[in-house]
């Protein structure tokens, strides 16, 4: 997985994807706390939301705050014969190639003054359209690697034979149009096929994009009812939105914002709910530095060791780990402050095989 977590956005032409990634790209992310680069102008980066972070900021008073980010790659091009190179094709696939999940922007709304590629409204058709050029993008790849090490596996080379035995799988998948993902491959074989990147192995979820006037009541129009049935499925989720709303939110300062999502009946902002829901798809976690210079969230897996995770803060870290100390952000809020926190025995020395823990405050020794 990258440093970076990006999803990328599909869709066909005029389903609302090109409004719901500027409205992401206007509720961005500083770019003074960007601790990256240089952004593309077809990625859009924001705040992952979580209270914690204020709360943890306000305790420490530091110098600087930086929240965890996640970027979205906005994709163009995507029409039907895009694996043939229609539209933009083969841009969009590399771009997509890059990616750590893909989100499918579906249209659950009628307009007549936005007109659809394909003339009428069927969010299973454009899942469809959207699914076939990704498998046919991946049978492409796949079976040249199948062209390629069949000739080693004949001569005897023993992994050359493991790795066909896996690229035949996926093709027997690809072939019936089925993505890589439902080939039912094991632990182990999911890496002799890490370096083909292929699109129909990423996890997926959808955006059921809404009219406004529904958005509230999403879960009743039977386009998203549709969707909802289709991602269950394939274990997949669906979150809906209406991008529209989004732009709208995404030029309000945010006591504004907050006020406006709650005269819509909604918790919280679709963004937010696409933005948690990336994080469930991907099974990630946030950990916390914290201190007088800086408070600050990181993104692993769950399930991550604490020697892993401090190389996510600098690789001599990890190199020189030591110990983990650890206090969890319940306890520290509890008593207030991390000294209350030791006094009563609640800040914890771990080893380089501790599981961190989501919400963990840790501080790393190490010795380089």
């Amino acid at each position: 997985m990258s440093t970076n977590l990006e999803v990328g956005i599909v869709g066909l032409p005029n389903v609302g994807k090109s409004t719901l990634f500027n409205a992401i790209t206007k509720a961005g992310a500083e770019a003074a706390n960007y601790p990256f680069c240089t952004i593309e102008p077809n990625v859009g980066v924001v705040e992952v939301p979580d209270k914690r972070i204020q709360i943890l900021t306000d305790m420490y008073a530091p110098k600087k705050t930086i929240p965890a980010v996640m970027r979205f790659v906005d994709i163009a091009g995507l029409v039907a014969g895009a694996s043939k190179g229609e539209g933009l094709g083969n841009k969009f696939l590399s771009h997509i190639r890059e990616t750590d999940a893909i989100a499918e922007v579906v249209r659950c709304f009628e307009d007549s003054n936005i007109t659809h590629v394909d003339g009428s409204i069927d969010p299973l058709r454009d899942i469809e359209t959207i699914n076939t050029e990704l498998c046919l993008a991946d049978l492409e790849t796949t079976q040249k690697r199948a062209d390629r090490i069949t000739k080693i596996a004949q001569c005897g080379d023993k992994n050359a034979k493991a790795e066909l035995a896996v690229v035949q799988k996926v093709l027997t998948a690809l072939e019936n149009g089925e993505p890589a993902r439902k080939a039912a491959l094991t632990k182990d074989e999911l890496p002799l096929i890490k370096e083909l990147n292929l699109l129909t192995l990423k996890p997926v979820l959808y955006i059921a994009n809404v009219a406004e006037e529904e958005v509230a009541t999403a879960a009743e129009n039977p386009f998203v009812q549709k969707v909802v049935a289709f991602a269950k499925a394939e274990g997949a989720q669906v979150v809906a939105v209406s991008a529209k709303i989004e732009s709208e939110i995404a030029e309000l300062p945010a006591d504004e914002a907050a006020m406006f999502l709650e005269e819509l009946g909604l918790p919280e902002a679709g963004l937010d709910k696409l933005i948690k829901a990336a994080y469930a798809l991907l099974g990630l976690i946030n950990f916390f530095t914290a201190g007088a210079d800086e408070v600050r969230a990181w993104t692993i897996t769950d399930g991550t060791k604490a020697q892993k995770a401090a190389g996510k803060i600098h690789t001599d870290i990890e190199r020189g780990f030591i110990r983990a100390e650890i206090v969890s952000y319940e306890d520290l809020i509890a008593y207030g402050s991390e000294q209350a926190a030791k006094e009563k025995g609640l800040v914890r020395l771990e080893g380089k095989d501790y599981v961190m823990q989501d919400g963990d405050v840790t501080y790393f020794r190490f010795n380089v």
